[in-house]
């Protein structure tokens, strides 16, 4: 009998919360449904990149079908014009999961973004909100005058950080700025000044989807062709139309970079296409890795087994 099996053993009634991790690709929205119809659940996203509503197609967000069985959150609530953070995630999930304890639903976290797996589950650096004027200084710097000169000067100023980062991470280096001309303390400082986790040890139960590596690179190179015949490309137009600051998050989703290059021009379609399937399949591999060094918690599942752990939750 698996740990999970074992620790679901009292039925969904005993669960504080359920967590879906895994690959992108890998089934997490599907198994997530289902446990939701069959529980009475509440979906949350947990995908840094579905929170955009200008990009439900590339991000394979669900679908309006999808989303109207079952309640969904947090999905497509933010605009691609803002640099959303982990920490604006966590206090958006405090609100849905006080919904979910308040309607006696079973709160069930899906996605593919570790880092707001780990603030949910161990907690998040304190850094207060960065005002807009800095941020737009700092990225002003960066593209006058290059990252490697931003570089030489978080060395100056943060040189832990500086150690840290590679010399070319434009968005952490610039990042690691903004915080200590903000705040006049570097990043480390303020990440050993934690905020608690919001779902601490003992609350929840959490599943990492793995499926094997070379199914799971098929499953993307198809899922990246059928949402270029699904209006992937319209929807990328529009976000380009807008031109928004390159640095934001939402306009480095797998996918869009390429298509951009694309639509100006630059590159043919199936150049596109190969480089947002490359992106896509070297980011499920960081995910793998990322999940096994990080978060040890999560319990690995085939995705054959997958519906067995689903019913282990409803289980009385």
């Amino acid at each position: 009998m698996s740990v999970a099996t074992r620790d679901m053993q009292a039925g969904s009634s005993g669960l504080k919360a359920v967590l879906i991790a895994g690959p992108t690709a890998s089934g997490k929205s599907a198994l997530a449904l289902e446990l939701a119809q069959k529980a009475g659940g509440i979906v949350i996203n947990t995908d840094s990149m579905q929170v955009y509503r200008d990009l439900r197609i590339i991000t394979a967000r669900p679908t309006p079908d999808e989303e109207a069985l079952a309640p969904h959150r947090l999905y497509g609530h933010v605009d691609a014009s803002v640099n959303f953070s982990a920490g604006a995630w966590v206090a958006d999930a405090t609100k849905v999961l006080a919904e979910a304890r308040a309607q006696k639903r079973l709160p069930i976290f899906i996605g593919g973004s570790g880092l707001y797996f780990k603030a949910l589950t161990r907690g998040l650096s304190a850094v207060p909100p960065i005002p807009a004027e800095i941020r737009e200084s700092v990225r002003n710097r960066l593209e006058h005058g290059g990252v490697e000169a931003l570089h030489a000067e978080l060395a100056q100023r943060d040189p832990v950080s500086a150690e840290r980062l590679k010399p070319r991470d434009r968005t952490r280096i610039a990042r690691a700025l903004e915080v200590i001309e903000a705040t006049g303390r570097a990043l480390p400082d303020w990440h050993r000044e934690g905020l608690p986790p919001l779902l601490p040890s003992g609350e929840f139960s959490a599943l990492f989807l793995a499926p094997e590596r070379e199914q799971l690179y098929a499953r993307i190179d198809a899922r990246f062709g059928v949402m270029l015949t699904s209006g992937a490309i319209e929807e990328v137009a529009a976000l380009a139309k807008r031109q928004l600051d390159p640095l934001l998050p939402a306009m480095k989703a797998h996918g869009v970079p390429a298509l951009i290059r694309y639509l100006r021009g630059e590159i043919g379609l199936a150049e596109a296409a190969e480089i947002g399937r490359a992106d896509t399949r070297h980011y499920a591999k960081r995910q793998f890795t990322w999940f096994r060094h990080q978060l040890p918690e999560f319990e690995w599942v085939k995705p054959e087994e997958a519906r067995g752990w689903v019913m282990a939750q409803t289980s009385s």
